[in-house]
This record gives structure tokens, C-alpha cells and sequence, in this order.
């Protein structure tokens, strides 16, 4: 599997024959690249105008809590109840689980607060997590580091965190760069890469961070 990241919280998962994208940007604000092809498109939150535009041009969109059997890829949609300190202000975020290329990827959204141990479990045994680190809205450092604590996946890709040469991830949101959580993590550098290619037989036996270049 090739994992790319385009900024914010939106990757492209590819393999040979499949590809599912995570959250692309609404075409009025950025963009869906032309180049950036996908048999499904999943989104935490919903979005009806580019959903849209993406049926149009033959992709298949998942935006609900549910299981769904597209092309070969497994995809179930979970929605976690907000903290009960958050309950009225939380916007509605679905976390995703994505069965490609016989690996379990875990794309959380803009998840926000530490959920429970049992709504952890029901993600089952995590090979890739992508989490956001940068606060603001979402995780900060300490919350993503007690929430990776808790799925113990084997590869960790962090997102929506500031990026000092784009202006993508700073929208209205107050967002830390990534080295506090490398920090938290007690990680002094980690090498970044334009795009991490990972087969199961590769897949380490203690937590490792990757960390990706926006390209798409």
C-alpha cells in the first residue's frame, strides 16, 4: 500500500487496482486533483456539495457510520459520542476503518477528546493509525499520545498539524506544529517522506511514526 497525504486530513490509500481517499477538500476552498482518483471517497464530516460532484465522476462515497463491501475494500464508519464536556459544541465525527491490501487502517477524523477503552476496542487490532496532533479543534499532543496508548497500532501518521510552508492546515484553527507530539511521544526526529509505502510483512513490532509531505 502507498499512503499520501494532502494536508489536513486527507490521504490517498492506493494499491495497483484500489484506491480510497479520506476527506478531500471541498472544491470551492482547495481542491479534489483530477489526478486523484479513488473507487471510494470516505468523509468525517458530511459533505453533500462535493459528494456530489464526486457521484458525478463515478466514485463511490461513504459519509455514515456503517459496513460497506466497495470494490474489494472493507470500510466500516463509527461515530464516538463526544465527551460529556463537549457534548453540545463537538461537530459530528466519523472515524473510519479501511480493510486494504490485507491492512487494517484507522483514519480518525477530527476526533477531539480521549474516547472510552470499550469504544476503542470496537476499532479492533489497528495496523496503521492516522491521527491529528495539532489541537486546536482537535487532539492535542498529550491526547493523541494517551489515545495511540490506547488502539496501540503498529505505524502512527500524524495530520492536522501546522505546516510552516502551507496555509492549508492553519484554517481557523489554532494548530501546533508536529514536534510537540514527537516530543510527547519521546521520538527526537523522525525522517519525512512524500509517500510511505508499507506491506504487512513490514510492519514493525513496537510503534513507529512516519511522517508525510502535503503533495496531493
Amino acid at each position: 500500500m502507498e499512503i499520501t497525504w494532502g494536508g489536513q486530513t486527507f490521504f490517498q490509500l492506493k494499491t495497483r487496482k484500489q484506491s480510497v481517499v479520506t476527506d478531500p477538500y471541498n472544491k470551492e476552498t482547495t481542491l479534489l486533483s483530477s489526478r486523484t482518483k479513488a473507487n471510494v471517497v470516505t468523509f468525517s464530516e458530511p459533505n453533500t456539495l462535493t459528494a456530489q460532484q464526486l457521484h458525478q465522476n463515478g466514485m463511490k462515497v461513504v459519509d455514515t457510520p456503517g459496513e460497506y463491501e466497495i470494490a474489494d475494500i472493507f470500510i466500516t464508519g463509527l461515530y464516538l459520542p463526544p465527551a460529556a464536556n463537549k457534548a453540545k459544541s463537538e461537530k459530528r465525527n466519523n472515524l473510519f476503518v479501511i480493510y486494504l491490501d490485507h491492512l487494517l487502517v484507522c483514519h480518525l477524523g477530527l476526533l477531539n477528546h480521549v474516547p472510552a477503552q470499550n469504544l476503542v476496542e470496537d476499532l479492533g487490532s489497528i495496523d496503521i493509525l492516522l491521527i491529528p496532533v495539532g489541537g486546536g479543534s482537535t487532539l492535542n499532543a498529550s491526547e493523541a499520545a494517551e489515545v495511540i496508548s490506547l488502539i496501540e497500532p503498529q505505524i502512527v501518521i500524524p495530520m492536522y498539524y501546522r505546516v510552516s510552508e502551507s496555509t492549508l492546515l492553519t484554517e481557523a484553527d489554532d494548530l501546533k506544529t508536529v514536534d510537540k507530539f514527537l516530543k510527547e511521544m519521546g521520538v527526537a526526529t523522525v525522517e519525512t517522506v512524500d509517500t510511505a509505502k508499507i506491506t504487512r510483512a513490514q510492519l514493525p513490532e513496537e510503534t513507529q511514526i512516519l511522517l508525510l509531505e502535503p503533495r496531493l
